[in-house]
């Protein structure tokens, strides 16, 4: 379950405010716009004047030609229409915060249906040339198994790039299920667990040179109340041969090298790369349980496969590895607990879990309307994990699908995804982010 994993599952409540008996004349407006709203945008364009500057800062951004899910509101609900110079004088002003999300019932595979609410703020600190986009995510979560998560994740950039703060930081009660330990569990050994969680993982990172960055960090995990349910009172679970602990601390310093040249880390373009390797030592002194130390790779790579196209290949490999030491069974590498919930789509969150985990994942990025309204996605996913006491590999465990993408946010590129996908003996679910999945 991806922290901000959920699909509607309700329709929109009618408002006889906004759709009053005219709602199917509506419908096929909202059709129309969909289908001529590129050609709608050249027209404008071309009647600015030419010599108008404001024309040249909108070729440069490419932003008359596109649509989002804010413009079809104003348009065919609100039915306002706010002239495009404005719409551009407030986008480029500088600090403006672009907000996207909202308040919807939910469903995943982890948490069932839900009440979920998601936030997404995306801005610059400082000249939007020379600066890249900061964002903060908020996606608190209720759902009818009793989990409740309230998560904040953020990247803010200091003027020209200096500084990042980075930061992942939640609060959960968590009822699952957990799998043991390797990659050769199957549905039958499901444990049903139930915990709460705070996570704080915090990084300062200062740059080197034009994009890499190092710094240091702090990360603290604690559970409490861990309880195994509904086990008999004979039964051995890879739980309790790891080391049943009812309550458990990680405490610990880290160093991180990052190289990041994408502008936009919630829509990245292609040529952009990104590769984050933080080593973690856990510290007693600290109130960790015990010493321990790992290493956590994660590299990304996006690819135009065509100079004549937008269509993008993304590469992303995710590798977490215990190098010494030994970790808390909850805080071991595990399916769907990378920083946004997003591994090894096709399986259910915690689905497997070992001391070392190696993820490998693909996703080609397509257009389908000329307006940048509406695109799609195909994905495939490789993930392996390591047994316990052996440390050995003995499965890949493979997980592929399709999805779309709804432009929520033309400024900040902030895309509404939805992924279907399936694993392994028939594991399969959707999958929903707001930003791009990696």
């Amino acid at each position: 379950m991806s922290l901000i994993s959920h699909i509607n599952l309700k329709k929109p409540k009618v408002y006889p405010s906004l759709f009053p008996v005219h709602a199917p004349i509506k419908a096929i407006k909202l059709f129309l716009f969909l289908l001529f709203s590129n050609t709608l945008s050249i027209h404008a364009q071309e009647n600015l004047n030419k010599s108008d500057s404001f024309v040249q800062l909108a070729k440069t951004d490419e932003m008359l030609h596109q649509r989002d899910i804010i413009d079809l509101f104003r348009t065919l609900i609100l039915q306002k229409k706010t002239h495009i110079r404005v719409l551009y004088s407030k986008a480029k002003k500088r600090g403006l915060v672009h907000l996207s999300g909202a308040p919807s019932p939910s469903y995943s595979l982890a948490t069932s249906f839900a009440a979920n609410l998601t936030l997404n703020a995306a801005f610059h600190t400082a000249n939007k040339d020379t600066t890249k986009f900061s964002s903060v995510l908020f996606s608190p979560l209720y759902t009818i198994q009793k989990q409740l998560v309230l998560p904040i994740q953020f990247s803010i950039w200091a003027k020209n790039n200096r500084f990042n703060l980075i930061g992942d930081w939640r609060f959960l009660t968590y009822p699952e299920d957990t799998y043991g330990l390797g990659s050769l569990s199957t549905s039958n050994d499901a444990t049903a667990l139930d915990y709460h969680y705070i996570r704080c993982h915090t990084f300062f990172l200062k740059e080197l040179e034009s994009n890499l960055y190092a710094g240091p960090g702090f990360q603290f995990d604690k559970h409490w109340d861990i309880r195994e349910i509904n086990t008999s009172a004979n039964q051995v679970t890879d739980f309790d041969r790891y080391g049943y602990q009812s309550n458990s601390t990680s405490s610990g310093i880290a160093a991180t090298l990052v190289y990041d040249d994408r502008s936009n880390s919630i829509h990245p373009q292609a040529g952009n790369n990104f590769l984050d390797v933080i080593i973690r030592q856990n510290l007693t002194i600290l109130g960790s349980d015990m010493p321990a130390t790992s290493l956590l790779i994660d590299a990304r790579k996006y690819f135009r496969i065509n100079q004549h196209s937008q269509n993008i290949l993304a590469i992303w490999s995710y590798n977490w590895i215990t190098l010494a030491g030994k970790l808390p069974y909850l805080d071991l590498p595990s399916t769907g607990w990378d920083m946004y919930g997003n591994t090894g789509r096709g399986y259910v969150q915690s689905r497997f879990r070992g001391t070392m985990m190696v993820d490998l994942e693909a996703e080609y990025r397509f257009g389908i309307l000329r307006n940048g309204l509406l695109g799609g996605v195909v994905f495939c996913n490789a993930q392996t994990y390591s047994a316990y006491p052996s440390n050995s590999f003995d499965r890949i465990l493979p997980g592929y699908g399709a999805g779309i993408r709804i432009k929520f946010n033309k400024f900040s590129r902030t895309n509404i995804c939805l992924d279907y996908a399936f694993g392994l003996n028939g594991s399969n679910g959707l999958f929903v982010n707001l930003g791009e999945v990696f």
